[in-house]
């Protein structure tokens, strides 16, 4: 699977990406063993292969402690094959239904730019920019966006 990220068609027909996407990618798209195994993480299956994935945690991203009430979205990725067949919705209304069982009143959400009206379409308010840090002093730019439960 591969996560998406914006690219631009320069006048020469190449196609170039911000400086950030080549470090960044390879920290974003790592699997978090904690993660997988918490139990709030999901993959979506079609035909016996995995072509999506997600889940919500209450610990927010960097391992800071999170607010009671409030889950944090999680590495959610479709299969680039399999974009725009409504895989990603259900594997949020699926994220979005369990943390609400869990006690859930609000997600939180760091969403990649190219990814807001994914998430606005599901509810999400996006609530401004903002740089996410990463590992070996790397930012990332993303919108924070809240959805209520």
């Amino acid at each position: 699977m591969t996560c998406c990220g914006a690219a631009t068609l320069c006048s020469s027909g190449a196609i170039t990406r911000p400086r950030y996407w080549w470090t960044t990618l390879p920290l974003i798209s790592r699997a978090q063993p904690a993660l997988l195994a918490s139990g709030s993480y999901f993959v979506a299956v079609r035909d016996g292969a995995v072509v999506g994935a997600g889940g919500w945690t209450m610990q927010a991203p960097g391992g800071r402690p999170g607010l009671r009430g409030v889950g944090h979205i999680r590495h959610v990725v479709t299969d680039h094959r399999q974009t725009r067949q409504g895989i990603g919705r259900r594997l949020m209304t699926h994220v979005m239904w369990y943390a609400r069982a869990a006690g859930c009143e609000a997600l939180h959400c760091q969403s990649t730019l190219t990814a807001v009206p994914f998430y606005a379409a599901l509810g999400f308010v996006a609530q401004g920019r903002i740089e996410v840090e990463l590992p070996r002093g790397i930012t990332f730019p993303a919108e924070f966006m809240i959805a209520r439960l």
